[in-house]
């Protein structure tokens, strides 16, 4: 009897013990991750993002971030945010062909950003910081994949770099990604149709030619007989009156 109590005590703990796990989300590392902020944007224009980098350590901080801008879709024109506390370094990549960017050919793209933490600036355990970075014009791709490495003051990284599967569920450590979505029409911009005549305008026309045309003879004959009626009138005055 006190075996099967001790069992049933040791059941209802580990019950607890998912329960307060599933309700108050004491989840491993992999519970927040980094993420690009908004997560769309449009083609062929410029967008304002941030990565948002939580801290996912209980006692280290997050003292560098490094996102490597996707090969297959470079960015001609990249520039950043001054975040107070960390320094920002760029990398570059020759592309090919250039990209146009302001009728300017450019040979060369920003492949990785950098971020370092100086000082006590790192983002500190139940902290984020966002990193905000300008990008354009955005390539003419569904998305864009942002591997980043997330280096905390313990020396250990989160590779936040899998890439999405059609279909499939999250990946474990995924990378931020940006959709893009096709621009949309400028207004006016449709091509306009040449006005048309329909067989029953031309019909329209001419009825009312017909209409006119036989008002003006009916004034003409009225007129013709009304000269004609004063003529006869004049002749029968004229005329010596019969004696009986």
């Amino acid at each position: 009897m006190t075996r099967f109590r001790r069992t049933a005590t040791a059941a209802a703990a580990l019950a607890f013990t998912a329960a307060a796990t599933a309700v108050l989300g004491f989840a491993g590392p992999a519970s927040a991750h980094v993420t690009v902020n908004p997560k769309e944007a449009a083609q062929g224009g410029y967008a304002r993002v941030a990565f948002r980098v939580p801290n996912e350590s209980d006692s280290a901080s997050t003292v560098k971030l490094e996102v490597v801008l996707p090969e297959n879709a470079p960015v001609g024109s990249v520039s950043t945010m001054p975040v107070p506390g960390w320094t920002v370094a760029t990398e570059k990549r020759k592309v090919d062909p250039p990209i146009e960017v302001h009728g300017s050919q450019l040979t060369e793209a920003v492949s990785k950003i950098t971020w370092t933490a100086s000082g006590g600036a790192g983002v500190k355990p139940g902290q984020f910081q966002e990193f905000p970075v300008s990008l354009g014009p955005l390539p003419q791709v569904d998305s864009m994949v942002f591997k980043t490495l997330q280096t905390y003051s313990d020396g250990n990284i989160s590779r936040w770099i899998d890439e999405p599967a059609p279909g499939a569920e999250e990946p474990e450590h995924p990378a931020p990604v940006l959709t893009l979505a096709a621009a949309a029409a400028p207004a006016g911009s449709a091509t306009p149709t040449a006005a048309v005549a329909s067989p029953d305008d031309d019909d329209d026309d001419d009825g009312n030619g017909l209409a006119v045309g036989l008002g003006v003879a009916g004034l003409v004959a009225g007129l013709a007989g009304l000269a004609l009626g004063g003529l006869a009138f004049a002749r029968t005055r004229r005329e010596p009156v019969a004696k009986a």
